[in-house]
């Protein structure tokens, strides 16, 4: 469901900047701030980075573009 927001225009400038940076629309770059604020919050000793690799490591999951692990083991000489 979309839902109209009034957002201060300082933030939106901001938000432009950012989503030119990473080639997303400013919404886009807005949901993405947004879900790295609900996962902080859900999880305040995790770092920025590890929350960023964590979401892209899903968004490759559900993108299909993931191999299932296979465990090597040494070979006893």
């Amino acid at each position: 469901m979309a839902t109209s927001v009034r957002l201060d225009d300082i933030f939106i400038e901001e938000a432009q900047i950012y989503a030119e940076a990473a080639k997303r629309s400013v919404p886009k770059q807005i949901e993405h701030w947004a879900e790295i604020g609900r996962v902080v919050e859900d999880n305040p000793d995790l770092t920025y980075e590890f929350i960023k690799d964590v979401l892209l490591a899903t968004a490759e999951i559900n993108a299909g573009r993931s191999s299932k692990y296979v465990r090597r083991r040494k070979q006893n000489d």
